[in-house]
């Protein structure tokens, strides 16, 4: 994605260096109010590698919490000879996994589903901390990571490929499935529990091992996570490298899209990352999984029955403060309901409720960064200079952490460049259309393909929408929100959103390799 995207994360610079020994005292781990993270085995200094054992000799990275700024606690990040040494294990671990039948694969994914459960509301609680996310968002995410466990558990029974006829007498022709072997994982800032579940939960019951690497502003979630599942792992006698943990940053993510020994890498995040990390995977032949940015467009008809639209483009545009890949972004109105639902609109802005993100009348939390919140700005700057009216938002509020107004900018033609750039900020553009050709050719014009919608009461255009001249995007909503979406179906994107596809329905088919 063309602005913070997913994974600011993957391949980019390490964050802040954590302070110096002296300065441990003011982690927010260190204060009492925060005593929960201990639950969660979390502490001042934490290792970031784990493959059957804890540790680290990489770089001391501090995390900070975006509502306020503060050091939450640091993670001591995976060296190149640590990755190399935790690729080794992982190798070795995968030749035990790949043994166990895929149903008691599935009671171990059961178990790592259950032991998450325990944990939901603290490991919550820190994705609020460290992503910046409302508490119930936080532990919605979680939820989604127990929830793909559970499918993930009968979708071990069921995995398999046909008997098909042959052409030759006496001969018979089978589609035969296995495990790719391992599978690297790079993960973003914006949903660093949930985007590992839908991956690792479905590639262990395949008899995949696993690598992960999370975005280095969430590292104590990748390490609060890891520790929940290297117990499961360990209480069953199983090697923890099954699903091992390297934190890092640039140097991680680029040995992991070079290595031959990664035989899958999905990476989550920016477009423009993740079209070097398709490159670099490229080049060696190998496999990639991607799911990148979002340009997203909610198109509401003259019959749309408004009291579904308002509050579904709200929470679109609003929520996880805009940046979710799913985030609508672009909001067509036919242009007899324009002027009403722009005012509806921004009345309904009015009423969100701003605050700490683990207060749980908070709707909406900080931006994840200081330079998101640059970000934003300049968006905002650029949508006037390109003759848009900001009609509500479009500043920086003044309270201590990364809080900006959500906003909405009225006015821009649909080509208008920065209506094709996404900010991965709260920035929503109000566009007017008349026929329903043009706007679903405005709809696909972007080159992201991930998430679509349309507000309509109209059986024939709601069909044509679903079809071949409709939506070009992995998901195609009627009558609801852009984002979101169910574990059950299958989700990603087309064009520069990566062409991926994680969760459900027949995604498993990507982490295995077919033998006819």
């Amino acid at each position: 994605m063309l602005g913070l995207r997913r994974a600011a994360a993957a391949l980019l610079p390490l964050p802040r260096v954590g302070p110096p020994a002296a300065a441990m005292a003011t982690l927010l781990v260190s204060q009492e109010r925060y005593a929960w993270l201990r639950e969660l085995g979390l502490q001042e200094e934490n290792p970031g590698v784990y493959n059957g054992r804890w540790g680290g000799r990489g770089q001391v990275v501090t995390t900070y919490c975006p509502a306020n700024n503060e050091p939450i606690a640091s993670v001591r990040q995976a060296s190149l000879e640590d990755y190399e040494e935790t690729v080794k294990k992982a190798k070795e671990a995968w030749k035990v996994w790949a043994d166990i039948p895929a149903p008691k694969r599935g009671e171990i994914v059961r178990q790592i589903g259950d032991a998450l459960r325990q944990k939901i509301k603290v490991l919550g609680s820190l994705v609020s901390l460290e992503m910046g996310k409302i508490f119930v968002e936080g532990v919605g995410e979680v939820q989604e990571y127990v929830d793909v466990c559970d499918y993930a558990v009968g979708l071990s029974r069921m995995i398999g490929g046909p008997i098909l006829p042959s052409e030759r007498p006496g001969h018979a022709l089978i589609e035969q499935w296995n495990p790719v072997g391992l599978v690297g994982i790079i993960t973003a800032f914006n949903f660093p529990v949930a985007v590992y579940g839908w991956n690792s939960a479905i590639a262990m019951i395949c008899g995949n091992a696993c690598l992960w690497k999370g975005a280095p502003s969430t590292s104590l979630v990748s390490v609060a996570v890891t520790k929940i599942i290297a117990k499961v792992l360990e209480d069953n006698k199983l090697p923890g490298a099954i699903c091992s943990l390297v934190c890092g940053g640039a140097d991680i993510g680029t040995a992991m899209a070079r290595d031959e020994r990664m035989d899958l890498l999905s990476f989550t995040g920016s477009t423009k990352v993740g079209k070097e990390v398709a490159l670099m995977v490229q080049e060696r032949f190998g496999r990639s999984l991607l799911e990148l940015g979002g340009n997203n467009a909610i198109i509401v008809f003259e019959d749309a029955d408004l009291n579904l639209v308002i509050p579904s483009a709200l929470f679109a545009a609003v929520g996880t403060a805009g940046q979710r890949c799913t985030t609508a972004r672009r909001l067509f109105l036919h242009e007899s309901i324009h002027d009403e639902v722009v005012a509806k609109l921004a009345k309904a802005y009015a009423q969100v409720r701003i605050g700490d993100p683990w207060d749980p009348d908070t709707l909406y939390g900080p931006l994840h960064t200081k330079e998101a919140v640059k970000m934003f700005l300049g968006a905002v700057e650029q949508a006037e200079q390109q003759g848009g009216s900001v009609v509500y938002g479009g500043k920086v509020i003044n309270r201590p952490g990364n809080y900006v107004e959500p906003t909405i900018v009225t006015g821009l033609p649909h080509n208008a460049p920065i209506v094709h750039t996404e900010t991965f900020a709260p920035i929503l553009y109000v566009l007017k259309f008349k026929e329903e050709e043009d706007v679903f050719a405005w709809n696909n014009e972007v080159k992201q393909g991930l998430s679509s919608s349309i507000f309509t009461k109209d059986l024939g255009r709601i069909f044509r929408w679903l079809g071949p001249k409709g939506s070009d995007c992995g998901i195609v909503n009627v009558n609801i929100p852009t984002s979101g979406a169910e574990i059950g179906g299958a989700f990603g994107g087309e064009k520069h959103t990566g062409g991926g596809r994680e969760s459900g329905s027949d995604s498993w088919k990507l982490y295995m390799r077919r033998s006819t």
